[in-house]
């Protein structure tokens, strides 16, 4: 089984091409939750520097990436969250190359996602989900995540639906 590690900035180059894979996918199939200004290469490296991106390697490839930090948009704050009380942290940009896609690579990211924030000490977690894309939300409503509500980002027609999981303390 593949391993998840955390991803450095010399990777940059290669997780650039798993997220233009997977963005020409997702257009190919109608779906235009990602394009040319978003995921950019400034977030990436971002990502990379502050220790958030993790990944799976196929040789020099990734082939499958997951962003963990405690970023909320300021969309965020006018939903109604479950956890008031403890830490959110949320997941962001979880993508699976389309070779190697269908074979649970995104379901591991998201369990070792939750295992790493539970012992990071947050409390639940939080993510949003283009609208369309049938596949991602099928994931997280599986994985136990609760629809808190939606928001809308510029540039973008179909809203993203928000979910949170409560973790067991």
């Amino acid at each position: 089984m593949a391993e998840i590690t955390i991803l450095q900035v010399e990777d940059l180059k290669a997780v650039k091409g798993l997220y233009t894979s997977v963005t020409r996918n997702l257009r190919k199939l109608g779906n235009y939750q990602w394009d040319w200004i978003y995921p950019n290469v400034f977030i990436m490296k971002s990502d990379l520097k502050n220790g958030h991106l993790f990944g799976v390697r196929d040789g020099k490839a990734i082939i499958a990436a997951i962003v963990v930090d405690d970023k909320q948009g300021a969309a965020y704050a006018s939903l109604d969250w479950q956890d008031h009380e403890g830490k959110a942290a949320c997941i962001h940009r979880l993508a699976v190359h389309p070779d190697h896609q269908g074979k649970g690579l995104g379901g591991k990211l998201l369990r070792f996602a939750e295992a790493y924030i539970a012992s990071q000490g947050y409390t639940s977690i939080r993510l949003d989900v283009y609208a369309e894309n049938a596949a991602a939300l099928g994931m997280y409503q599986r994985g136990g995540y609760s629809q808190r509500g939606k928001v809308t980002y510029p540039f973008r027609k179909v809203p993203y639906f928000c979910f949170e999981k409560v973790l067991n303390k």
